[in-house]
This record gives structure tokens, C-alpha cells and sequence, in this order.
């Protein structure tokens, strides 16, 4: 109790402004609570330098709670509807997953870009935007200022995406009276369930289609977000690999345990989708874990808070170029093969 005591400060300090953060995130959706977070952290950090009594509390939100938020995620998914509705879309989310991995790990070699930065741009572009980079940081141990530059890419992008590809749909002749194609296509090639929301819901409204392409882009999301799992524990077990061999006993071929890899909030994670899936099967209403998504999401923005308090803005911008590009490379890639592997399948 102590030691939470002496974390309420900074725990207090975060959540002070997460609150404008999460009111700014629902008027400006396509932009969103994190973003608006990570943006007031990083300008109060410029005149709050020494932050005393704060530091400890700010490392726990930005790390402890993250990681607490991620668990809370699990009790947004229904694996029977995922199981169900969104086995037609796995073929292209297994090949725009590994297109902008394998993407990202070309540019970190060709353009020297920092290996974490590339990594959480990657799976941020490939998997669920935010979430992602929030499940994989503290798995490969990315700074603060890396998540920040990451959050940023993926945002810039986000709102590109849900801004050009309702366009973008139309002039590439998607049905318009049907929104199955392109929530498919917008829950593939978008990154964060934020812009994939804004996206669908603008087709929608633009072919009076009532909710045919968001209720097909969201579950096709939600496809994507269990990618974390897979994804999430390879590259732990290759982060705890890389360290014992760098370690004083790298001669120790035992040095490596799976235990001590693997990260236990991806298995509350995945315990969490399990209750909601059988409690839904038992008659339970799947409104019932709403408070429960909610607090995640707000959890999320508190985190990307302190992460902001954390980084630097100046030195952001400074390095923030090669990292644009890896982003453009992988959304460009993504949305290329969603594309293909959609005509390929006759879903358009």
C-alpha cells in the first residue's frame, strides 16, 4: 500500500489529463483519445521538466496500467463471432500482417531505422493500430519516446486512410449496394479501429447502407486484433533470446526460459476473451463487458499520457522521418495486398 501511495501522484497526474484527452478523442474520433493524450503530455512535459514526486507514478501508468488496459481489450472479443463472420477475411489479414512486417524489417535494414521503431510501426500498421504498439512495447521494452513516434505515424495514416478510402472505394468500383467489400477492405488496410470505424461508417452514410459496411470492417477487426497473441509472444521469446546472448552467461544454453519470456498480461489477455466468449454462449449480453471495453480504452489514453510526459517532442521531430517512411512503405504495402488477395477471391 506504500508504494501505491508514493505512485498516486503521478497515477493522479495522468489521469488528469487523459480526461480532456477522452472528451477531445469522442468530438474528433478520426483522431482519437490516445493521440490527443500522448500530444498534451508532450507539451506539458516542456515546462514540467522535473517532475519529483510524479516520476515513479508516471513509469507505472505508463507501463503497468498499458499492460492492464491490453488485458481489459480481451473483454471486447467474441470468439465465436470472430470464429464465424471473420474467417472469410483471415486469408487477407495473414498476408497484410506479414506483408508490412516483412516490410518493416527491410526498411530497419536498408534505412538503418532503429529496430524497436520499426517493430512497433510494424505491428501497429499490421495488426490494430494503437492496441498493438501498447501490447508490444512492454514486450520488446520500447521507451516512451519510441512508443510516441510510433502512436504518431500510425495516427497520421489513420486519418488519411479514413478520410481518402470511402473515395478511394468508389473509384476502384466497389458494389454500392452492398458494404461487405469495403468494410472488409477498411478492416484490413486501416490501421486503428478508430479510423476503421470512421471509414466504414462514411461509406455507409454515402450509400444509405445503414451499418453493413462498419458491421463487417469491425469484425474483421477484431480478426486482426488477435493477431497480438501470436505476434506478442515470437517476439518476446526473440527479445529474451537476443538478451541472453548478449548477457554475461550467453555460454549458458539454458539461460533462456519461456517462462521468463512470456508475457503474462497477453495470457489475462486471452483469458479475458475466453469469459466473454462463453458467457455470451450462456445467454449472457455482450453489452454487459461494455463498462469493462470502456475503462480499457480510457486506461489506454491515460497511458499514452504518460507516455507523452515522458518523451521529447523536439527530438521526435528530429528523427521522426525515417519512421514516416517505414509507416508509408507498410500502409501502401497493406493496402496493395488487401486489394489483390480481395479481387483474387472474388469479393469485389
Amino acid at each position: 500500500m506504500s508504494s501505491l501511495k508514493f505512485k498516486l501522484p503521478g497515477i493522479a497526474a495522468c489521469f488528469i489529463i487523459a480526461l480532456p484527452a477522452w472528451f477531445l478523442g469522442k468530438l474528433v474520433p478520426v483522431v482519437g483519445g490516445p493521440v490527443f493524450s500522448i500530444v498534451l503530455g508532450m507539451i506539458i512535459t516542456l515546462l514540467w521538466v522535473n517532475k519529483g514526486i510524479c516520476s515513479e507514478g508516471i513509469k507505472f501508468t505508463s507501463k503497468y496500467i498499458l499492460q492492464m488496459a491490453v488485458v481489459l481489450l480481451g473483454f471486447g472479443l467474441n470468439l465465436n463471432v470472430i470464429l464465424k463472420t471473420g474467417a472469410q477475411s483471415l486469408p487477407i489479414i495473414i498476408c497484410t500482417i506479414s506483408t508490412s512486417l516483412i516490410l518493416a524489417y527491410i526498411i530497419h535494414k536498408v534505412m538503418k531505422v532503429d529496430a524497436n521503431s520499426a517493430t512497433l510501426v510494424g505491428v501497429g500498421s499490421s495488426i490494430c493500430g494503437g492496441s498493438a504498439i501498447a501490447a508490444t512495447a512492454p514486450v520488446i521494452d520500447a521507451s516512451d519516446d519510441k512508443v510516441a513516434q510510433a502512436i504518431s505515424v500510425i495516427f497520421f495514416f489513420n486519418v488519411i486512410a479514413a478520410l481518402v478510402f470511402p473515395i478511394f472505394g468508389h473509384l476502384l468500383g466497389m458494389s454500392t449496394t452492398s458494404g461487405e467489400a469495403f468494410g472488409i477492405f477498411a478492416g484490413t488496410a486501416v490501421n486503428d479501429t478508430s479510423s476503421v470505424t470512421a471509414a466504414a461508417s462514411t461509406w455507409d452514410s454515402m450509400w444509405h447502407l445503414g451499418s453493413q459496411a462498419l458491421d463487417k470492417a469491425v469484425t474483421v477487426k477484431l480478426t486482426r486484433t488477435l493477431a497480438i497473441i501470436p505476434i506478442t509472444l515470437v517476439l518476446a521469446i526473440f527479445s529474451a533470446k537476443k538478451k541472453s546472448e548478449v548477457s554475461a552467461d550467453a555460454i549458458d544454453t539454458n539461460s533462456f526460459s519461456l517462462k521468463r519470456a512470456f508475457p503474462m498480461f497477453i495470457l489475462y489477455f486471452i483469458i479475458a476473451s475466453i469469459i466473454t466468449t462463453v458467457c455470451v454462449s450462456m445467454g449472457i449480453n455482450a453489452e454487459a463487458f461494455e463498462p469493462l471495453k470502456t475503462l480499457s480504452k480510457f486506461l489506454i489514453v491515460m497511458a499514452m499520457g504518460a507516455i507523452g510526459l515522458n518523451s521529447n517532442i523536439v527530438k521526435l521531430i528530429k528523427t521522426g522521418g525515417k519512421p514516416l517512411v517505414l509507416g508509408a512503405v507498410c500502409w501502401v504495402g497493406i493496402t496493395i495486398v488487401s486489394l489483390i488477395m480481395q479481387r483474387m477471391m472474388g469479393l469485389w
